[in-house]
C-alpha cells in the first residue's frame, strides 16, 4: 500500500491505496483519527488525481468524485456506503431513510455503525446523514467538520 498526507482545510487527511483505488481517506485529527501504516510506502505521485479532486471540491468547484474506490468491508457495509454514494451534493438524508433506500427500513443502528466504519471519507460521502431530526450527530472528523462540509456544499462558501 501507499499513503500520503493532505494538507487541507479541515485539517490533514491521510490517502492510502494503490496504483489502481483508493481504500482509505481518514482524518488524522478529529474523532477517528488515523495513522499511515509503518509498512506502507509514502507517495505523493500515487495520490495527484484524487489530491487534484479533493483540491477543487474544497474551493467550490468540483461536485462529483471521479475517483476508483474499494473500501472493502462486509456486504452490508458495502451496501450502505452505495447508497451513500447515491445521496446528491448538498442534500442530506436521515440514518433511516439510507435502511430504506438499501430495502432494510429495521437497520438504522446498523447504518449508522457501517456509515461509523466507512474508510474513504469526503468521496463517499457519510457527513451526509443526519439524526431524524434533522440535527447533525456522530462523525470521524467531529462536527465542526460535518458542518463545515456541508456547509460548503449548500453553497455558503468555500472552504479555502
Amino acid at each position: 500500500m501507499k499513503y500520503t498526507v493532505l494538507d487541507s482545510p479541515i485539517g490533514p487527511l491521510m490517502l492510502a491505496g494503490d496504483e489502481t483505488v483508493l481504500r482509505e481517506l481518514w482524518f488524522l485529527q478529529g474523532r477517528q483519527r488515523a495513522a499511515p501504516n509503518p509498512a506502507w510506502t509514502e507517495s505523493a505521485r500515487a495520490f495527484a488525481d484524487v489530491t487534484r479532486q479533493l483540491k477543487a471540491y474544497f474551493v467550490g468547484r468540483l461536485q462529483s468524485f471521479n475517483v476508483a474506490v474499494d473500501p472493502g468491508g462486509t456486504v452490508f457495509q458495502r451496501k450502505v456506503w452505495h447508497a451513500l454514494q447515491g445521496i446528491p451534493y448538498g442534500e442530506t438524508v436521515s440514518y433511516g431513510e439510507v435502511a430504506r433506500r438499501i430495502g432494510d427500513w429495521k437497520a438504522v443502528r446498523a447504518v449508522g455503525l457501517a456509515n461509523g466504519r466507512n474508510p474513504i471519507s469526503i468521496i463517499i460521502p457519510c457527513h451526509r446523514v443526519i439524526g431524524a431530526s434533522g440535527a447533525l450527530v456522530g462523525y470521524g472528523g467531529g462536527l465542526p467538520t460535518k458542518r463545515a462540509l456541508l456547509s460548503l456544499e449548500q453553497g455558503q462558501g468555500a472552504l479555502l
